[in-house]
């Protein structure tokens, strides 16, 4: 399969929500559930960040292992391999006791079932790269992402919800395992893009998977799109904390599960379709840091607000929503980058990089909570957020219409 190819218009891109959902839903999970589950068991808000981390750190380095998902097996053999290794890790997780003295256990439970939620995540990104043709990105994008925020606030909220009123928590894991095996079903519709490489050596396929990455970094919009998801810009930082922040709000188990579930998903969802659709429709990139911006200016408004259960809600909403905004350009802008070949390695190594602000403001944002309190954590992620598209607005204008000699090969990156 070559850049050249027209790519299939067979699947709605709402298809994409469903496939993503099992990779929201192990986040949602850990960050909501569990977090409140420990946060009201004894545990530290800065302990329950570094919870937060192990379920974002396997995205960090998945470029790692995303050749391997582009050239050995199918898409669609990965997906099911990275959802069933997901459900059993939310049930292993589910039917240990909440006890703080078992964090160390958690955290190993957590990035095992985070590197297995990467897998279908990677499938997906492969099966969209072969599926969407070029005007349609920001639409599949939104709705992928979509599926990866609606995910988030199901097993956060939902999961919560089933926590609590239960009286069992590890019904809740359980029922979201189930879940995320009936997300299966779509592969029984949707078409197979093979694999890099079919009826090559695997050095070689390796190799064109490697030639087919660096031809990404030779582009203008290929590094600026890679620049720009280093940038701590619409990383919602916040969202992996609702539950261990809320007591700041006087925000109880039913506030939490709204803000973290009915509301999120709901907002998320809108936030990513309009931010996908939008993005098709001007400079996605600029996209991208409009909405960061509208991030940090929902951060400083929730600060300047009188803190209470109402506050807590209709802020947590509108922050949601525009995180939504943030990744569905964030998907826009990265199939726009990648082109097909290896397309799930391209993908990820781009998610990779975004991953690792989102982590790195979750992790700030838990140490300024416990050292500044929650006005102070608020007013440092919305700096990060400005400064974050200060130098991304900078660097875009003085390097416009540039050429540069790269250190590999003999090309030059063309401007774009």
């Amino acid at each position: 399969m070559t850049d050249h190819q027209t790519p299939r218009t067979g699947s709605h891109p709402a298809v994409y929500l469903v496939l993503y959902l099992p990779f929201g839903m192990a986040t949602g999970y850990v960050t909501v559930t569990l977090g409140w589950l420990l946060q009201h068991a004894g545990a530290t808000v800065e302990a329950i960040a570094v919870l937060a981390g192990m379920a974002l750190l396997a995205n960090t380095w998945k470029v790692v292992w995303s050749p391997l998902i582009d050239t050995t097996l199918t898409a669609k053999g990965w997906f099911a391999i990275g959802t069933l290794a997901t459900a059993a890790s939310l049930v292993g997780i589910a039917v240990l006791p909440t006890d703080p003295k078992l964090l160390g256990l958690f955290n190993g439970l957590v990035l095992a079932s985070s590197v297995a939620a990467t897998a279908t995540a990677i499938a997906v990104d492969r099966f969209m790269a072969f599926d969407v043709p070029d005007n349609l990105k920001g639409q599949a994008g939104g709705w992928s992402q979509a599926g990866n925020l609606g995910g988030a606030g199901l097993g956060g909220g939902a999961g919560l919800w089933i926590a609590q009123h239960s009286g069992q928590p590890w019904i809740a894991g359980v029922l979201l395992a189930a879940a995320s095996l009936a997300c299966l079903l779509p592969l029984l519709s949707i078409e197979e893009p093979g694999r890099v490489g079919l009826g090559k050596s695997y050095a070689e396929t390796l190799g064109e998977t490697w030639r087919d990455v660096l031809s990404l970094v030779k582009t203008r919009i290929g590094l600026l799109a890679c620049f720009l998801m280093l940038l701590p810009i619409g990383s919602g930082g916040l969202q992996q904390l609702w539950a261990a922040i809320a007591k700041d709000w006087g925000a109880g188990a039913d506030e939490v599960a709204l803000a973290s579930g009915v509301l999120s998903g709901l907002a998320g969802i809108v936030g990513c379709v309009a931010g996908g659709y939008i993005a098709d429709r001007i400079d996605r990139k600029l996209a991208y840091a409009l909405y960061g911006i509208g991030l940090s200016a929902v951060a400083v408004a929730m600060a300047l607000t009188v803190r209470t259960p109402l506050s807590f809600l209709v802020y947590s909403g509108v922050y949601n929503l525009v995180v939504g905004l943030c990744y569905g350009a964030y998907s826009a802008v990265t199939l726009e980058a990648i082109g097909q070949g290896a397309a799930g390695t391209k993908f990820n190594l781009i998610s990779s990089l975004s991953n690792a602000p989102i982590l790195l403001v979750t992790l700030v944002d838990g140490w300024a909570e416990t050292h500044l309190g929650a006005v102070g954590m608020l007013y440092v992620e919305a700096a990060m957020g400005v400064s974050g598209v200060a130098l991304y607005a900078l660097v875009a204008v003085t390097t416009r219409g540039l050429t540069w000699n790269v250190f590999f090969g003999k090309g030059k990156i063309e401007p774009v």
